[in-house]
């Protein structure tokens, strides 16, 4: 059955915009957790995979049971994982690229994909202080000047970024081979996928050199130098220096500028992963957080976190194309011409041959309101995870670590227990019961509430429910 694009796509339209009315109005659960198999049955996977959908009722049918088994991120008590909360429209840049097909990889594949990225590649490398034209409009890589592309996660653009910083310094070995004493320097809490990234290059975890943190695992930068120098000593080449901004389990920002001066002097490939905390670069009020971030090498930049993209959505910079064009060497003689051609091609540059229109998504997500709304969703994101930190502070029933420098905050329940495991029931107690999503993490081998504010909806009322629910669960657990 043919099955008209309007009238389904505006059957759609209501459904979503009813999904949307009753998360932001706290007419449903936060989330609703059912085994997958009973999922499987509601939307009818096995028959629809045989037979297709027969109408658009039928597809109404299967979206209205998909809303309902999804993690509600419109919901004020949403406040669990580093997952964008996008604005109402921004799913409409996906039905472009679900409808066109354009990939943006190559130029001549999504003309007009391809220009939103190097334009908003253009607006990042503004942000950071290194377009020194100002010009937005100008799509030429060349060195000497910044770059950077999108990519499909903060993963794959760390492994980007650090398989650059190994071509700087040992330039053979895409050819031959990696040396056996190329490392990488950081800190303790450094993203896994920095060390999963180093296996890939088949560098091994082991080539990871950490500092050590202190109680909020920030980097001790006092003992980088004795490592540095330690770690030379031992015949060790160091590949590069790496900085969260900030660190995904706390928030935290490390000493940018100082570990910025650092990778200066003794000439090391500075590369600062600020998958979550870049966006402090949008914010006049905020940015001093990143106070040294232009002093990278490369950085990455996940939009898909703080400034309301779907996912997923990534920028890595560099500081200098020549970087990034020794990232990858290897040609296609179907994808890579020796001719001139219009436009842009970022294939060269990225692990993904083919890559989503992702510039049209970023660049949609602040041409909906304006720069200006994402600027004053971050201030108040960040400013109510401090309420919330004040709140929690005054409470005697609760450890409160830190004084948050962004808008995640990681808590210990402790009336009945400090205990780990009754921290971790405790919170799947909570999402069990459906009404707030919250998430937990370890810091320094302690196990914490942690909660990530991105929902603009989310007040101080809410959060006020949430230490009540905490409370309530509490008890009940403390009880059994």
């Amino acid at each position: 059955m043919e099955l008209s694009t309007e009238k389904t796509i505006f059957e759609v339209a209501k459904v979503l915009e009813n999904h949307i009315y009753d998360s932001v109005n706290n007419k449903t659960f936060a989330l609703n957790q059912i085994e997958p198999e009973l999922i499987a049955k509601k939307l009818k996977l096995k028959e629809r995979l045989n037979s297709g959908f027969k109408s658009s009722e039928d597809i109404i049918d299967f979206l209205k049971n998909y809303l309902e088994n999804t993690n509600h991120l419109n919901h004020p008590h949403y406040m669990g994982h580093q997952v964008a909360v996008p604005q109402e429209l921004s799913g409409i840049p996906e039905l472009i690229h679900g409808t066109i097909n354009n990939p943006s990889s190559l130029y001549e594949m999504g003309p007009s994909g391809s220009t939103c990225e190097g334009f908003m590649i253009n607006w990042m490398l503004n942000k950071l202080g290194w377009l020194k034209n100002k010009d937005f409009y100008d799509f030429k890589f060349q060195p000497g000047q910044p770059s950077g592309v999108l990519t499909h996660g903060g993963s794959i653009a760390n492994l980007t970024a650090l398989t650059a910083a190994r071509s700087k310094i040992s330039p053979d070995s895409w050819d031959i081979g990696n040396p056996s004493n190329l490392v990488v320097i950081g800190s303790a809490s450094a993203h896994y996928s920095i060390v999963r990234s180093l296996s890939i290059l088949g560098l091994g975890k082991k080539s990871f050199i950490a500092v050590p943190v202190d109680k909020n695992e920030v980097i001790k930068i006092d003992q980088l130098k004795d490592i540095y120098n330690q770690t030379v000593a031992d015949g060790k080449k160091v590949m590069c220096i790496v900085a969260n901004a900030c660190a995904t389990s706390t928030g935290l920002f490390e000493p940018l500028e100082l570990m910025g001066d650092f990778c200066k002097k003794h000439s090391i490939w500075f590369h600062v992963d600020g998958a979550h905390g870049a966006a402090a670069l949008v914010s006049k009020k905020n940015k001093g957080i990143v106070k040294g971030i232009d002093k990278a090498t490369s950085l990455i930049w996940d939009a898909h976190k703080m400034m309301r993209v779907p996912s997923l959505c990534t920028a890595i910079l560099f500081n200098d194309f020549k970087l990034q064009a020794g990232a990858f060497q290897q040609k296609g003689s179907y994808v890579f011409h020796n001719n001139e051609v219009v436009g842009m091609d970022s294939m060269p540059y990225t692990v993904e041959c083919t890559k989503s229109a992702l510039g049209t998504k970023l660049f949609w997500a602040f041409a909906i309101e304006g720069e200006k709304a994402i600027e004053d969703y971050i201030d108040y994101t960040f400013s109510l995870c401090k309420d919330f930190y004040f709140l929690l502070n005054k409470d005697s029933e609760f450890e409160v670590p830190y004084n948050p420098q962004s808008n995640i905050l990681c808590f210990r329940y402790v009336k009945y227990s400090i205990n780990d495991e009754f921290q971790l029931k405790l919170r799947y107690k909570i999402i069990n019961n459906k009404h707030f999503y919250i998430t937990s993490c370890e810091m320094n081998n302690l196990r914490y509430l942690r909660v990530v504010l991105l929902n603009p909806r989310t007040n101080i009322d809410h959060l006020k429910d949430l230490i009540t629910e905490i409370k309530k669960n509490a008890d009940i657990l403390a009880n059994q």
